[in-house]
């Protein structure tokens, strides 16, 4: 989904090539289904509902920032989404630690990357302002 407004954008220092990001993604994506089966394999009550709601929301905002920032071309909307993912992601982290452990390790790669496409993000924010 890399158009020509993308490629006309000032870059932060450390952007990857556009070639990085559908392998880390392939990666990720596998850890994360993995991560959520396990701990959905730890059985039931009340928190694991609230867990799964945060879950389901961080998904949810996850899918919807390739549209804010490629198709919106709004990389400041774009940041007020991957800074709902940074903070629920950390609260998931704990809670998948909580009754899987190894669900919540799992995670971390993930949490790693969406801290790093947070500077990216706040990057192209701040570097193309005067664009928007």
């Amino acid at each position: 989904m890399v158009n020509e407004w993308y490629k006309a954008l000032l870059r932060p220092a450390l952007t990857p090539p556009d070639w990085v990001f559908g392998p880390v993604w392939t990666i990720l994506y596998l850890m994360i289904a993995l991560a959520i089966y396990l701990y959905l394999r730890g059985g039931k009550d009340r928190v694991r509902y609230l867990v799964l709601l945060l879950l389901a929301a961080h998904l949810l905002a996850n899918g919807i920032w390739t549209t804010i920032f490629f198709r919106f071309k709004s990389p400041g909307w774009a940041l007020v989404d991957i800074l709902f993912l940074d903070i629920s992601l950390v609260v998931l982290v704990f809670a998948f630690w909580k009754r899987r452990k190894l669900a919540s390790i799992l995670l971390i790669p993930y949490l790693g990357w969406v801290l790093f496409a947070t500077y990216l993000n706040a990057g192209f924010y701040l570097l193309n302002r005067a664009q928007q």
